[in-house]
């Protein structure tokens, strides 16, 4: 797909959206405490870069580094935002791919991070998208 591609993504109410500049290359499905009760896919990117969002979030934050954002009218989790700034001052970001139209990402293979335990990535298997969209 072309880069020039813009994915968009909103809560289930409306009031919190995001933009993805592009398509990413993958998904990615974590295991940890967080992700696994929410069920989110990720696409990582760069808030005002790739990634822009709207709308008035809550937030959850969690460990020192990163606060998850979700809709305060209807509680989807909608991105998570790194609390710090990287050396380049960009702040990293991740939109939940649940929440844009399953077409244009379906085909995108899955890649696995074991983040409950040892924190590192598992290599990725047959599955895509499509296959968590039944």
């Amino acid at each position: 797909m072309e880069q020039n591609t813009v994915l968009e993504g909103s809560c289930h109410c409306g009031a919190v959206t995001w933009t993805y500049q592009g398509i990413p290359e993958s998904a990615t499905a974590c295991n940890c405490t967080s992700c696994r009760r929410w069920g989110g896919l990720w696409a990582y990117g760069y808030e005002n870069e790739r990634i822009t969002t709207r709308g008035e979030s809550k937030t959850y934050v969690r460990g020192p580094n990163l606060a998850y954002h979700f809709c305060p009218t209807c509680s989807t989790v909608a991105y998570w935002r790194a609390l710090k700034t990287d050396q380049d001052g960009k702040r990293a970001m991740a939109v939940n791919l649940r929440l844009t139209e399953p077409e244009p990402i379906a085909h995108l293979p899955i890649d696995h991070f074991e983040g409950l335990n040892s924190f590192e990535d598992i290599p990725r298997d047959a599955r895509c998208v499509r296959d968590y969209w039944f």
